[in-house]
């Protein structure tokens, strides 16, 4: 049977205490323990279903990391407050002074700021690759590379890694891969096509309304539980923990997002296709033309499309700032940064969330100046949305 990840979410089944329709809330930062015996158990991590403190974990937390990895198909997840807040701790528990860490050179800003940046002061080295080059990546392996990193469709390039055959250099060398999956949520699973670990921002299409942010690390329960230890786990001791309140909404929404991602898809399909045949350069891997096409249809879980990201390359930051405003002003979108609104957002990346990388690393991956990022929002009539949006675009000279 094929694996179905809306599914095994819609399957999870969950009371509130008083028979609530949706799982009560624990607004506590402590619990109480009926025995002392018990307290100290729950330390040592011997006391399944018991609570000690909400920055170990929680009843809310766990009911959406459960969903999460149901999603995912992993054995359990571990939510944080914000996707750097999972990411960070997810490379700590598995690195140390002296390690050294593979990445795709195309990865968020955020996440190529902490490699680049602030873990050499760990010691702790990265080196940079094109991720869609096997050859690469085996090359920069060396005998102290601990983890394989990536996203399944990069920001803010949208370059598609090839899962399963990275999966196999992991293997054959004895890493971990890590692979961020936000741009692709139910789209892609990458644990079922090798991936060690999941992370996802939930700030984007997961939760769906631009109101919250959120993280989560998707894997074994021996790596969850070890960044929940109370002595040594990173998640634990960096304290990056999700509110409660904040769990609970997004877990209501995350029932949503099997009709969302549908929706994003379809629009972005469209737009991509008559931006294309305008002329444009436009990157969308449902599209023919883009370069990983064929292996995005093959990875994918058909029913949910390529997603709702694409790129629009208008020549020039000018331009590109001249048809953001343009289309900010007609109401076709928000001028903003960030991903999975119900509104389409857009942004210039290589001044935005790209900045972090420096100017001649962005030519040389291909982030030109001109380049738009589109996050397409839920648009009932796209037909409208695009006729408007190419009305803005012939005004400004694009075309």
């Amino acid at each position: 049977m094929a694996f179905k990840p809306a599914d095994n979410i819609q399957d999870l089944q969950y009371f509130g205490e008083f028979g609530g329709v949706n799982p009560s809330i624990s607004d506590s930062s402590t619990y109480t323990f009926l025995s002392a015996k018990t307290m100290f158990d729950t330390f040592e991590g011997n006391a399944d279903g018991c609570y000690l403190y909400s920055r170990h974990s929680s009843p809310s937390n766990l009911y959406l990391g459960e969903a999460l990895a149901a999603m995912e198909g992993t054995e359990t997840a571990n939510v944080a407050a914000t996707g750097m807040g999972a990411i960070v701790p997810a490379l700590l528990q598995l690195c140390k002074a002296g390690d050294h860490v593979v990445s795709s050179r195309t990865i968020y800003g955020g996440t190529y700021a902490f490699l680049k940046n602030f873990a050499p002061r760990l010691n702790i080295a990265t080196v940079f690759v094109d991720i869609t080059s096997l050859d690469a990546v085996e090359a920069a392996i060396t005998s102290n590379t601990k983890v394989l990193y990536c996203e399944s469709v990069s920001n803010p390039l949208l370059e598609v890694a090839n899962i399963e055959a990275l999966s196999k250099l992991a293997k054959k060398h004895g890493l971990t891969l890590m692979v961020d999956n936000t741009f692709s949520p139910l789209s892609i699973s990458p644990a079922r096509l090798g991936a060690d670990v999941v992370l996802h921002s939930l700030t984007k299409f997961i939760n769906g309304s631009s109101d919250t942010m959120g993280g989560v690390m998707c894997g074994t329960k021996e790596y969850i539980n070890d960044l929940r230890n109370v002595n040594d786990g990173a998640s634990m001791l960096l304290g990056a923990s999700m509110d409660s309140l904040r769990a609970a909404s997004i877990l209501k929404n995350l029932r949503t997002l099997h009709i969302r991602v549908k929706q994003h898809s379809k629009n972005a399909q469209y737009l991509a296709e008559k931006f294309e045949a305008d002329g444009l350069k436009t990157v969308y891997p449902g599209l023919s033309s883009h370069p990983s096409h064929q292996l995005f249809t093959k990875m994918m879980n058909a029913e949910y499309g390529y997603g709702g990201m694409m790129t629009v390359d208008v020549g020039s930051i000018d331009k590109a700032n001249e048809l953001m405003e343009m289309m900010q002003h007609k109401n076709l979108g928000y001028l903003a940064v960030s991903l999975g609104f119900y509104k389409t957002l857009f942004s210039a990346p290589g001044s935005s969330t790209s900045s972090e990388i420096p100017e001649e690393e962005q030519k040389e991956m291909g982030l030109s100046d001109g380049l738009i990022r589109f996050s397409i929002g839920l648009d009932n009539d796209i037909e409208r949305t695009y006729a408007l949006m190419r009305d803005c675009m012939v005004q400004i000279g694009v075309l």
